[in-house]
């Protein structure tokens, strides 16, 4: 894929100085003949090939962020003093009345 947009950058910047050395043409053309044969449509496509790659990334995220949260959810269910209070200490024998 980058050979690509490189060899499509390389024919378009090729059509840029044809046109700044021509002699009717000029250094605006160009510049426009640049951006718009060459640096527009390289990367629309590059950004609309990349869409895939980027929704599986944020899928992926999602999954371990969703993990994470029941591996933590697990782990504070499995702690017995998980709130972060003192734990009681011994209780005192009850004694009967006489």
């Amino acid at each position: 894929m980058h050979l690509v947009v490189i060899a499509w950058l390389y024919v378009a910047l090729m059509m840029a100085v044809a046109e700044a050395t021509n002699t009717n043409g000029t250094v605006l053309g160009a510049v426009f003949t640049f951006l718009l044969y060459g640096l527009a449509p390289v990367t629309l496509v590059v950004y609309l090939m990349g869409a895939p790659g980027r929704r599986k990334a944020l899928r992926a995220r999602e999954a371990a962020e969703r993990e994470a949260a029941i591996r933590a959810a697990a782990a504070a269910s499995a702690a017995p003093d998980a709130g972060g209070e003192a734990s009681a200490g011994p209780v005192a024998p009850v004694r009967e009345k006489e």
